[in-house]
């Protein structure tokens, strides 16, 4: 295969490893009985795991290790920590195996980005396209869960979203082994030893500064989609749970559509207005998951929003960090803002909306409780307008592409 097949490939198994498990994890804690303040706990392994990784797993891709070599050893144990975590039944097994796990997969994202951007020739060009492999794995991987869940599966069946997504994290540790050969890049005499601190110093600089705020409002947002949709499907849409998988895939279709165009509306559109159409894919969805609940054909197809919210803005963010970080610190400056992606948001989101969902449980007509799904949707809406205007007022980086990296 050339190189842009192997690194589409690699995205696919990457992504499918986390899609097995993603949609759900909470539903699945709920089966086993854990209290709230549990779910939020586990919820916030990958902000612990993201914010060492910086320190730690990307300081070493970035200075020490070729980068294949690191995600083979990382998936592997990875693999192997998802099994143990798919036959713990009480709290403190689970939520150790889950952590575990979380520190050994969550630096791979970036690591892998890394990956493709130092083997592609154009990366603001071709990276959507090679990132779309990562849409296509979070997609397919759903497909298996059709036939291992029944309607009402219970934690039994449930339990099968971790042996899943282990077995493709060992096909992936295999095939880290034959990807090109990414060395470590140790910069200049005149580098920063810790490759973390000198991404962090780039923070000053106003228009990364401001993507940084924002980045963490949208991450929020995409977080809670994940928290509240699978619950919003199966139980206020009356979604089957063997199907719900499957219906949240569709924003990954989106996704691949929206991965394939991407380099071209960079090129016409700038950094700026990309990322405001992407943060505004998130408030039309949970405006209609808000106002249009009773209308399943309605809640279908706005789940297509998904993908162009996350290709337009967060695999955007991806490309604009290749481009405006030096070489040297680039599995740190992915590190860095995958903290909040899928650390500080994801934690952030853990908290927020279990606590909201909470709090808007009111008694149903027809006896039992059912959570205020307009209210509680109402509030990523708000935050993405508030993240939109920030953009519109305070973002202002180079325009036009890449303008090479940015000093501080």
């Amino acid at each position: 295969m050339g190189a842009k097949a192997r690194l589409f490939l690699m995205m696919v198994l990457q992504l499918a490893v986390w899609g097995a498990w993603a949609p759900k994890l909470f539903p699945y804690m709920g089966m086993l009985g854990f209290a709230p303040w549990q779910q939020s706990l586990v919820g916030s392994s990958w902000g612990v795991a993201a914010l060492l990784g910086i320190f730690f797993s990307n300081q070493f891709a970035d200075r020490n290790f070729a980068a294949e070599r690191f995600l083979a050893a990382s998936h592997l144990l990875g693999g192997l920590a998802l099994l143990f975590t798919a036959f713990q039944t009480t709290f403190w097994p689970f939520f150790a195996g889950y952590l575990v796990y979380s520190l050994l997969y969550v630096p791979t994202l970036s690591v892998s980005n890394s990956i493709a951007f130092a083997n592609l020739s154009d990366p603001a060009k071709d990276f959507g396209a090679v990132r779309m492999g990562g849409t296509v794995g979070w997609m397919l991987v759903s497909w298996p869960f059709v036939f291992l869940l029944g309607a009402k599966a219970g934690p039994e069946q449930v339990r099968s979203i971790f042996v899943v997504a282990a077995v493709v994290s060992f096909a992936l540790a295999a095939y880290s082994l034959t990807l090109p050969h990414t060395p470590p890049k140790r910069g200049g005499e005149a580098a920063d030893p810790l490759a973390w601190r000198e991404a962090f110093k780039l923070l000053a600089v106003p228009f990364v500064g401001v993507l940084f705020v924002v980045t963490f409002i949208d991450s929020v947002i995409h977080n809670g989609y994940f928290v509240m949709a699978d619950a919003f499907l199966t139980q206020r849409v009356g979604i089957a749970g063997n199907l719900s998988m499957v219906v949240l895939s569709l924003g990954q279709l989106a996704e691949i559509v929206t991965m394939f165009v991407l380099g071209g509306v960079l090129i016409r559109l700038g950094w700026k207005a990309t990322m405001v159409i992407g943060v505004l894919g998130h408030a039309a969805r949970f405006l209609v998951f808000a106002f249009l609940p009773d209308s399943i054909p309605a809640i279908v197809a706005v789940q297509l929003l998904h993908g162009v919210a996350y290709a337009f803005f967060f695999a955007t963010v991806y490309i604009f960090v290749d481009a405006a970080f030096p070489k040297d610190v680039r599995s740190s400056a992915q590190g860095l803002f995958n903290l909040l992606i899928l650390g500080v948001g994801n934690v952030g989101a853990s908290f927020l909306f279990p606590h909201l969902m909470g709090r808007l449980t009111q008694p149903a007509p027809g006896g039992g409780t059912a959570v205020d799904y307009q209210a509680l949707f109402l509030v990523p809406t708000g935050m993405a307008v508030v993240a939109v205007v920030l953009l519109a007022l305070f973002f202002r980086p180079p325009e036009k592409g890449p303008a090479g990296p940015v000093t501080a």
